[in-house]
């Protein structure tokens, strides 16, 4: 009744003191960015509407989704298909297959930055929508009925006319406010931990944009890998349907990002260098190095790089055409040859 008749303008109402109100409204903002937010990293992280549907069965039943191949992935498994089907002898074979394998190495890249967006950043997010705001929805909605019992009897107390009455009345406003001031009270410390919510919510970003950087970073040096192997294919390798052989691999539209990286790229089959490097098999010896780019070990058995440092290098028999054992200090571990400059 108190409801309805403040709606239609006949009776008074209890406002709340501006400090409260304040703090509701940044709540609600908070809730409502925070869900547009979490709704639009899962469409980036996952585009696909029905594998983002049948995630979220899976997590309400409690249960693991089957693993399957995403799109990176699937791509790379064609193509080294076709590469093996084709021949991994024939140029084109041999460029499918390295081409698929990076691929497949960009799709695990991708499967780690959903997981820890997930862990670190999503989760959190969902955590406060369905937890911390739920509370402060309930405990709203009962400041809410505590102000409309008050303004009842608020109400009730105006129209008393005998004493008795008023009495009453009198006694039932003080219970009414007083229950209504400790609701209030509740309410406004659950709000003011938005403040802590917003602070824990920044961490969480931090944490999804390192996870964004560490994913790019990655897919950047697989693509470089990639480039400078198929750009140390042969000559031979290079001509495709007849075309002129003198077309290098590297010009096909690599970003202008790319561009001052791959204009730089040494190219193995550089006669100088692939000179250096077979001398250098064939002997015991060792030569001095420079690292043209950072390289990050992918086991135990490398060793990282960083560029423009000077590392001792030399081959070992039986070792993979494309290695070399490298030397730094007491540190030692097998090097890809496409990263070095042989130095005199």
């Amino acid at each position: 009744l108190q409801f309805t008749e403040e709606k239609l303008g006949q009776a008074e109402k209890t406002e709340l003191d501006a400090h409260l109100e304040n703090l509701l409204s940044k709540a609600e903002c908070t809730k409502l960015w925070t869900e547009k937010i979490m709704k639009q990293t899962e469409v980036l992280l996952q585009p696909n509407p029905n594998a983002r549907i049948e995630e979220f069965v899976y997590e309400k039943l409690d249960r693991k989704a089957p693993s399957r191949m995403n799109n990176p992935e699937l791509l790379g498994q064609y193509m080294i298909d076709a590469g093996n089907e084709f021949g991994p002898g024939t140029a084109y074979g041999n460029a499918l297959i390295k081409c698929g394998e990076t691929q497949k190495r960009i799709g695990a890249a991708d499967r780690e930055l959903i997981q820890t967006s997930a862990i670190n950043f999503l989760t959190p997010l969902r955590n406060f929508i369905e937890g911390d705001y739920k509370t402060i929805t309930k405990e709203r909605k009962l400041l809410q009925n505590k102000r409309l019992d008050l303004d009842a009897a608020k109400t009730r107390l105006k129209k008393a006319k005998v004493a008795e009455a008023r009495a009453a009345s009198e006694q039932e406003v003080r219970i009414t406010q007083s229950e209504f001031d400790r609701q209030a009270e509740i309410t406004r410390l659950l709000l003011e931990g938005i403040s802590s919510t917003h602070a824990h919510h920044l961490r969480c970003l931090n944490d999804f944009v390192e996870a964004q950087m560490t994913y790019y970073a990655q897919c950047y040096q697989y693509m470089l890998d990639l480039q400078k192997q198929l750009g140390s294919f042969p000559s031979t390798f290079l001509s495709n349907n007849n075309q002129s052989s003198t077309t290098p691999v590297q010009s096909v539209s690599s970003p202008s990002v790319l561009a001052s990286a791959s204009a730089s790229l040494p190219s193995v089959s550089n006669s100088m260098v692939t000179s250096g490097l077979s001398e250098l098999k064939s002997s015991s010896g060792s030569r001095k190095a420079r690292v043209l780019y950072d390289y990050d070990a992918a086991n135990s058995s490398e060793l990282s790089l960083l560029a423009d440092e000077v590392i001792t290098v030399y081959s070992i028999p039986g070792m993979d055409s494309d290695w070399l054992m490298g030397e730094r200090g007491n540190q030692k571990g097998k090097v890809p040859i496409t990263y070095l400059e042989l130095l005199n």
